[in-house]
This record gives C-alpha cells, structure tokens and sequence, in this order.
C-alpha cells in the first residue's frame, strides 16, 4: 500500500524517503549506458541504492560506471558489450552477475539513427538500425529473463521506445528508426503478456525531443531545426534527461507491479497534436 507522503522524509529531488525502497540492493543492466539518457536513468536507480551494470560499446562505458560509484557510492560495473551480439550480450550478463549478483531490471537504452531518403538508403543501413533498435533489445530482455528464470525470481524492463513510434516526425527522414520503434512498441506488448506468469514486468517509455548530450550539440550546430522542434511542442521546449528520472524510477519499483505491456509516452503533449 501506497505510503501517504506526509509520513516520509522529503528528499532533495522532491521524492518521498522509502517509497521506493524495493530498489535497494537490486542489479540493473542499463544498455547504452557510457553516456546520454542510458546514463541518466542509470543515476536515477543509483540514488536509490541499486546496483549499477552500464552496458555499451563504447569503451568509456568503464569510466562512467566509476563515476556514478564515486558520486553515489552504490556498487558498478562498465562492461563493454555488442547489443546485437547475442554471444556478446550473454558474456556480459555473466560478467554483471560476477560482479554485482544476479540482476532484476534491465534498461534498453542502446538505440541508433539514420537520418537518409528511404529511396537511396541501403540495406546494410536499415538492418544496422533495426539491428540495434529492435534485436538488440530483445537480445536483452531475453537475456534478463533467463537471468531472472535460473535464479528463481522476478524481473522487471523497461524498454526506451520513441514517440516516433507512434507519429512521424518532421522534417528528418528516418523511416529505419520509426519502424524499430513501433516494433520495440510491440515487443514490449508481446513480451508483458508472455513473461507475466513467471513474474517478470515489461513496459517501455517512449520520450520525445530529450536534450541528451548528443542532442544539445546537434541543436547548437542547428538552431533553426531546434527552434523548430521547440515550436512543435505544445510544452513549449524539449525535455531534459531529469524528466524522465521518477517515471523510469516507479516502472522499475514494485510500486508499479500492476502495470504492465504500456509504452508510456513522454513528449511535452507533441504527439497530442
């Protein structure tokens, strides 16, 4: 049962103290995690004591996981892994639980653009795309469920979707990202109703225009496309990786045990229109 807030200790970010302390001491895998909005969702499980395994490819992966060691002195691990490897993904796996124990939530952050006419694009473009995006998220999952199966316990993921798995966005072409996020979309569905009975949760957050760090330099090299962008959103700016922060925290929380197969979208009202 819900705990009334009055009976908590306000934190600094405005969180309730203990009302998500299920969190605590648990493992999460968080793919795409060297840097961006992986990163950030893996800071926010941190405060609240769970251990940290940050997943990339890029081998600065390490680096940040000793960051968010230091600053928020929870046990991490950086390994380097190919999310669309399935060879790679279950060698890493065995590393997490090593290192940290057996994990219980898993992050899919790991996720490409290409932005090309989809009448000159070639093969080996789309399939990148879809190879990242979409096998390489369920690569994951399935890795987390088998995890989760051979330690006699329950799961819970989160899958980064997109807004632009549900509306198309202008004036970019990317026809290869919005089809990996609408079929992360559907995984997400498929795999809530599947793995329910052997107690492993799936939903996915589908953000918006989210001023990443890749994204603030993409936006100053391009102001008028920024402003552009901003003038689409009814909330009248793009997001800010904190604002995806207490979402990612409650799905990952027992506190949202009946809520399952949802891709939650997270756009400032942009597909509202």
């Amino acid at each position: 049962m819900w705990t009334p807030a009055s009976t908590n200790v306000e934190r600094a970010d405005g969180m309730d103290e203990g009302v998500f302390e299920d969190l605590a001491g648990q493992v999460a895998v968080i793919t795409g995690g060297a840097r961006g909005l992986g990163l950030s969702m893996a800071q926010a499980l941190a405060k609240w004591g769970t251990k940290i395994a940050l997943l990339d490819v890029l081998t600065g992966v390490r680096n940040s996981a000793e960051t968010v060691q230091r600053d928020l002195a929870v046990d991490s691990v950086g390994v380097v892994a190919d999310v669309t490897d399935d060879g790679s993904v279950a060698t890493a796996f065995a590393e997490v639980g090593r290192a940290l124990g057996s994990p219980s939530i898993l992050i899919n952050a790991a996720g490409i653009t290409v932005w090309e006419d989809s009448i000159e694009v070639a093969k080996e473009s789309w399939q990148q795309v879809i190879d990242v995006n979409l096998t390489g998220t369920f690569l994951c999952c399935q890795a987390l469920a088998r995890s989760c199966t051979a330690a006699g316990k329950g799961g819970v993921i989160v899958n980064v979707s997109s807004m632009s798995g549900q509306v198309v966005n202008v004036p970019q072409h990317q026809a290869s990202y919005h089809a990996s996020k609408a079929g992360v979309d559907m995984l997400t569905k498929a795999l809530a109703v599947e793995w329910a009975p052997i107690g492993i949760r799936v939903n996915a957050i589908a953000p918006g225009y989210m001023l990443s760090e890749m994204t603030r330099q993409f936006m100053t090299a391009n102001p008028e496309l920024a402003e552009r962008w901003t003038n689409m959103t009814p909330a009248g700016r793009m997001g800010e990786p904190d604002d995806l922060e207490a979402l990612v925290v409650f799905l990952c929380s027992a506190r949202s045990s009946y809520l399952m197969g949802q891709s939650i979208v997270i756009d400032g009202a942009y597909t509202a229109v």
